[in-house]
């Protein structure tokens, strides 16, 4: 049977203020993300909520689909189509997405899942994975810095001392922390590391195919993910983007999918799509880290988590 929740977080002053205290920190980390990125020229988007195509997402089967003016039209995964056209238009974009993604029930134990959160979705046109990556260090190094300024008296009633790591993080290729580690490599090198660190090189058939192989290396995507420390896991996931017609229905046929699912970013591709980079950062989750929360439904006033129905 699924469990029934939604109204605890109301049941007593202790846990009121403590809420109060995670939404404040909550609006301040995206007050700061927004502050940043508008000191870096982006241009913020509002999101997508619904679209004929979506982010296949291979470990996520089940599509979220609703009938309206006589076609199907997908809640949005992510908006990582959206984004590759944005960037035709401004050179430099964001948009804090929420993202609807009926994930296993299982995945709601992990303490990293919700089915319904909200990304923190970019994309450079013209940029490349070291620019990216150089970008990711700086947005977070940003936001862990004026959170700690402005949500000093929120930190220290959760507990929580909040450090700063220095630049550049450490790196690991895929292929060395899966020698070292196993399957479960991301998860065993969050918890054993004390600053927030990039794994690279991921292999083609591991990811989807709208990120780039790199041309010099077959086999060998250009993606970076981010993973925090203190057993956090992820906390950001990019790449450089297929954009060439050709490259983009080799890697759609290798993956076996429908060419026509696709019609839309095929056609954006034949008018011709610019080279872009980016990535996607989950609001929720960076919460969680800078508030040392047990859960990631705990950064949400109304959290859906995988596997539970609730009442509000």
């Amino acid at each position: 049977m699924k469990s029934l929740k939604g109204v605890k977080v109301f049941t007593s002053e202790v846990e009121r203020a403590k809420k109060a205290a995670v939404l404040k920190v909550g609006s301040e980390t995206i007050g700061a993300a927004r502050e940043f990125l508008a000191e870096e020229g982006f241009v913020e988007l509002l999101p997508v909520i619904v679209a004929p195509i979506t982010d296949p997402l291979r470990h996520n089967t089940d599509r979220a689909v609703i009938e309206a003016y006589g076609g199907h039209w997908h809640l949005t995964r992510s908006m990582i189509f959206h984004k590759q056209a944005a960037v035709t238009v401004c050179e430099r974009i964001f948009s804090f997405s929420p993202n609807i993604r009926i994930e296993p029930p299982d995945w709601g134990k992990t303490g990293r899942h919700l089915w319904e959160f909200v990304q923190l979705d970019l994309e450079v046109r013209d940029g490349t994975r070291e620019e990216l990556m150089d970008l990711g260090e700086r947005l977070l190094v940003y936001v862990l810095e004026r959170v700690r300024e402005r949500c000093a008296d929120e930190l220290a009633f959760l507990g929580r001392n909040l450090r700063v790591p220095q630049r550049p993080f450490p790196v690991f290729t895929y292929g060395e922390a899966r020698k070292r580690y196993g399957d479960d490599f991301e998860v065993a090198l969050s918890r054993e590391m004390e600053t927030p660190f990039w794994i690279i090189d991921f292999p083609v058939d591991v990811r989807e195919f709208y990120d780039r192989e790199d041309p010099e290396r077959p086999g060998v995507l250009l993606d970076y993910d981010l993973i925090y420390p203190e057993g956090y896991g992820e906390a950001l996931s990019g790449g450089e983007r297929e954009h060439l017609l050709h490259r983009i229905q080799e890697r759609i046929a290798r993956q076996g999918l429908d060419p026509s699912q696709y019609r839309g970013l095929l056609e954006l591709a034949e008018r011709g799509l610019p080279p872009s980079a980016g990535f996607g950062i989950g609001i929720e989750r960076l919460i969680r880290y800078i508030c040392g929360l047990p859960h990631v439904a705990e950064a949400r006033l109304f959290p859906r988590v995988p596997g539970e129905l609730s009442v509000v």
